[in-house]
């Protein structure tokens, strides 16, 4: 009787414990994806080459990693995504006179309501907090040679991710549209140098409000993941329009990057990579 009693003790320890790992409180993981990407990049700031419609055009190099995870938020149907974006370009005029070298760094945090109208379809709506900050520097000009770009926006952000067999062979593609509704930019004024602005302090105007009246920007970006034995693969293209309008300059970039990398799945406490799906819960997946 005492063994029994033993027995149905030990099995009531360990039937929630197992309810756990198998059921709904199977523990939300953290997509993670670092791709490198190269491409064509065009720029144009007539703060560098006032009054000459030229484009300057050449190649760039991209650096992308990408977080997403569930958060609690209405019973945990809401995800946070992280986006942080390197990229660096070299171009050339048409006559291949001058050149213009490029760098820019942006973070995106950006929160995701997820709706789920068919099995395999996950449509994502939300917003996102953007900062950007970058250069342009011309080779030819003696004076303003660089051009620095800062700015802050909220964005809006949809997201589609459909997953798909192609002869057995499982598929997640992804689509994401992100485009600035409003925020603030740094821009000198026309002809203002850099020396007027930070040696003697003329700061007037050289921060501005930004909306569709003076910047339209949109990046759309195009994801299929797939196995490849132990690693995940992540390919995409990723293109991204940038134009402003302010204090009479005006800017132009355009890029299109082909991008490759890796995906991971792992439980943020700790950092252990996670290797059986069934095992826990994903954002992206």
């Amino acid at each position: 009787m005492n063994r029994l009693l033993l027995i149905a003790f030990l099995f009531c320890l360990v039937l929630p414990s197992q309810a756990q790992s198998d059921g709904e409180d199977e523990p939300w993981s953290v997509n993670e994806a670092t791709l490198i990407g190269a491409g064509g990049y065009t720029l144009k700031d007539t703060y560098l080459t006032p009054g000459k419609e030229v484009d300057y055009s050449g190649w760039g190099l991209r650096i992308l990693n990408e977080r997403m995870k569930m958060v609690r938020w209405v019973d945990y149907r809401f995800s946070r995504q992280q986006i942080l974006n390197i990229d660096v370009a070299k171009t050339d005029n048409p006559a291949e006179s001058a050149t213009d070298f490029a760098g820019f760094i942006d973070y995106s945090l950006g929160y995701h309501y997820h709706l789920h109208p068919l099995p395999d379809l996950k449509i994502l709506t939300g917003a996102a907090a953007r900062g950007m900050a970058g250069f342009i520097y011309n080779t030819r000009n003696g004076n303003n040679p660089a051009s620095a770009k800062v700015d802050i926006d909220l964005n809006l952000s949809l997201l589609a991710i459909y997953h798909l067999r192609l002869h057995n062979y499982p598929l997640t593609l992804r689509y994401q549209l992100e485009m600035p509704v409003g925020g603030v930019m740094f821009s000198p004024h026309f002809g203002q140098s850099y020396y007027e602005i930070f040696n003697l302090k003329n700061y007037d105007g050289i921060v501005r409000f930004n909306s569709f009246h003076n910047k339209f920007a949109i990046k759309n970006y195009l994801t299929v993941d797939f196995s490849a034995k132990i690693f995940t693969v992540r390919a995409g293209y990723l293109y991204s329009y940038y134009y402003t309008d302010v204090n009479d300059i005006q800017t132009h970039i355009r890029s299109h990057s082909f991008m490759i990398g890796v995906v991971k799945e792992f439980i943020s406490f700790g950092g252990k990579r996670l290797k059986e799906k069934e095992r826990y819960r994903s954002a992206y997946y």
